[in-house]
C-alpha cells in the first residue's frame, strides 16, 4: 500500500477495555495504535511518518482524576488540534482538565444502564431518546466546563456524554466498545468517520501468516515445546507452531489432576488422531501436594503457574527445546495487569503466574493480541475440528479456581460430578451453542438440608452460565427455569454431599466469569 492509512491513536490509561477500543476501530478498516497515556505529543507526530493520525481516544482507567497521582496526558497532545474522544476515565479527565465538576458518585454504575439522550449530536448523532449502555465507574461528572454542552444523562450521572461547542472534544461516560452498549459501534463510527474524517483504507495482515512468521523468527533453528491444554487457544497455537517448526515442536499436555472428568484422556485421544507429537505429563500428585492447605486464589494461581513451567522445563530438557510456546490470548494478559497503569484483576497461570526464573530463552505467544472469537475464527481457517473450536473456555488452573478455599480430593470429586451434570443438561437443552460458558463452583458455604426425611448438613454448589463475545465482558444467562431445576435436582440427588444449589446472576463487571 503506497498511500498512508488513516489512523486513530488510543492513549492507554490502564483500562480493561483499552485494547478492545483499538480492535473496534480496526473493524472499521481504520488503523489504530495504542500509546501510553503519558506519551509525548512528539510520539504522535512521529507516527505520522507511517500513517495519517486523524483522532485520539482516551481510554478508561482504574484510577481517579481527583487523586494526587492522577494519570495525565502530555500537555502538547491537546495542542495538536486533533479530535479527542474521552471514554469513562477519559471523559472525566477532559471535564476535570477544563474545570468541570468531577467527584465520587453517590451511586456507582456497573453494568447495563439506561442513558437518556438530551441532544443527538456529535458522537450521538442520530441516536436516542433512550439507549442501553455499559457502565463501569465510581467517579461522576456533575457539571460541564464552560463552552461544553451535555449530550446525555443517566439517573446517577447528570453528565453522561458531552461535547465542546466549537472544539473537537467529546466525552462518553459509558463504554461504546463493549457489545452490551446499544449502538456502541455506531458511536465509534460517528467519531471515526464524521468527526475525525477518516477513510476506510487499512486492511489487517493475515493473522495466520503473521503468527507463523513470528514463531519462526523467535525460535530460529531451535526446538520448542508448546503448552497444550486441549482448548481452542492452545490448539490454534499448536497448529500455527506445527506449521512454523514442523518436527522441531513437541506438544506437552499436563495432566495435573485439576481437569474435568475424562478430559485429559479426551485431549490425548483427539490429538493423537491428528498425528501431532504429544507428550502427556501425568503429575497429579505433584500439583495436589503443592496446593495442600492453600486457600488464597492468587496463591493457587501462582503455584499452578510455577508448576506448569517446571513440568515444561523438564520435558524440554529431554528434547533439547529452548523455547516455550503458549496460547495466551489478550483477556488473559489484561486481567493479569500486564500493562502499565492497568489493575491486576486475577493472575492467569500463563501470564502473571509465571515464575521470575525460567530455563527457556523466551516464551512465544502468537495469539497474545487476539480475543477468543478471533481465535475461533482462525481455528476454523486452519481446519481444526469444530468440537475443539467451539469448546467452552476452561481455566488453565482448572478446577482449582472453581473450588473456594483449599483444593482437596473430596472437593474435586464433588465438583467433577457436578460439572458432568451441568454439561449434560445444558448441552441436552440446546443452550450450549448460545452461551459462552457453563459450569459449577464448589463454594465454601455449608447449609442445612433434608434428605430422606433426615437432617443433612452439606456443601453449596453455585451454577454459572454466561453470555459473551470475547470474555472481556459477560452477562449472566437468563437460563430456562426448567433447565436450572433439572440441574439442581440432579446435583442434590446424585451427589450426597450437596444440600443446596444456587444460581449466579452477576454480570462481568462487576464480577469476573470465574469465581477465583
Amino acid at each position: 500500500m503506497t498511500d498512508k492509512p488513516d489512523a486513530v491513536v488510543i492513549l492507554d490509561f490502564g483500562g480493561q477495555y483499552c485494547h478492545l477500543i483499538a480492535r473496534r476501530v480496526r473493524e472499521l478498516s481504520v488503523y489504530s495504535e495504542i500509546l501510553p497515556c503519558d506519551a509525548p505529543a512528539a510520539a504522535v507526530e512521529t507516527l505520522s511518518h507511517a500513517m495519517r493520525v486523524r483522532g485520539i481516544i482516551l481510554s478508561g482507567s482504574p484510577s481517579s482524576v481527583r487523586g494526587g497521582d492522577a494519570l495525565r496526558v502530555d500537555d502538547g497532545i491537546l495542542g495538536l488540534g486533533l479530535p479527542v474522544l474521552g471514554l469513562c476515565y477519559g471523559h472525566q479527565y477532559i471535564a476535570h482538565l477544563f474545570g468541570g465538576e468531577v467527584r465520587r458518585g453517590e451511586r456507582r454504575e456497573y453494568g447495563v444502564t439506561q442513558a437518556f439522550v438530551d441532544r443527538p449530536a456529535g458522537v450521538l448523532r442520530g441516536m436516542g431518546p433512550v439507549l442501553q449502555v455499559w457502565m463501569s465507574h465510581g467517579d461522576t461528572v456533575f457539571s460541564v466546563p464552560e463552552g461544553f454542552e451535555v449530550l446525555a444523562h443517566t439517573e446517577a450521572s447528570p453528565v453522561a456524554a458531552f461535547r465542546h461547542a466549537s472544539k473537537p472534544l467529546h466525552g462518553l461516560q459509558w463504554h461504546p466498545e463493549v457489545v452490551h452498549t446499544e449502538r456502541g459501534r455506531e458511536m465509534l463510527r460517528n467519531f471515526v468517520f464524521d468527526i475525525c474524517r477518516c477513510r476506510s483504507n487499512w486492511r489487517p495482515e493475515d493473522t495466520a501468516e503473521r503468527a507463523i512468521r513470528e514463531i519462526r523468527e523467535a525460535v530460529g533453528g531451535s526446538r520448542a515445546v508448546i503448552a497444550l491444554s486441549g482448548g481452542v487457544d492452545s490448539s490454534v497455537a499448536a497448529a500455527l507452531a506445527a506449521e512454523a517448526l514442523g518436527d522441531r515442536l513437541v506438544a506437552v499436555h499436563v495432566d495435573h489432576g485439576l481437569m474435568r472428568a475424562g478430559e485429559s484422556e479426551a485431549v490425548e485421544e483427539a490429538f493423537r488422531e491428528l498425528g501431532a507429537e504429544l507428550v502427556v505429563a501425568r503429575v497429579r500428585r505433584r500439583f495436589l501436594s503443592r496446593l495442600r492447605g492453600v486457600v488464597d486464589p492468587e496463591e493457587k494461581r501462582r503455584i499452578i503457574g510455577e508448576e506448569f513451567i517446571r513440568v515444561f522445563e523438564a520435558e524440554a530438557r529431554k528434547t533439547g527445546a529452548e523455547y516455550l510456546i503458549q496460547g495466551t490470548i489478550y483477556p488473559d494478559r489484561i486481567e493479569s495487569g500486564f500493562r502499565r497503569h492497568s489493575d491486576k484483576i486475577k493472575t492467569h497461570h500463563n501470564v502473571g503466574g509465571l515464575p521470575l526464573s525460567i530455563e527457556f530463552k523466551a516464551v512465544v505467544e502468537p495469539l497474545r493480541d487476539l480475543y477468543k472469537d478471533e481465535v475461533r475464527a482462525l481455528g476454523r481457517r486452519l481446519g481444526i475440528p469444530e468440537a475443539i473450536v467451539t469448546r467452552q473456555p476452561f481455566p488453565g488452573p482448572g478446577l482449582a479456581v472453581r473450588i473456594a478455599g483449599e483444593v482437596t480430593e473430596e472437593g474435586l470429586e464433588i465438583l467433577r460430578r457436578a460439572d458432568a451434570i451441568v454439561c449434560e443438561e445444558v448441552e441436552a437443552s440446546g443452550l450450549s451453542g448460545d452461551v459462552w460458558q457453563y459450569f459449577p463452583v464448589l463454594t465454601n458455604t455449608r447449609s442445612t438440608g433434608v434428605k430422606g426425611d433426615e437432617r443433612a448438613y452439606g456443601r453449596t454448589v453455585a451454577i454459572r452460565i454466561v453470555e459473551s463475545v470475547d470474555g472481556m465482558t459477560a452477562s449472566f444467562c437468563r437460563a430456562p427455569w426448567g433447565l436450572l431445576e433439572r440441574i439442581s435436582t440432579r446435583i442434590t440427588n446424585e451427589i450426597p454431599d450437596v444440600t443446596r444449589v444456587v444460581y449466579d446472576i452477576t454480570h462481568k463487571p462487576p464480577a469476573t466469569i470465574e469465581w477465583e
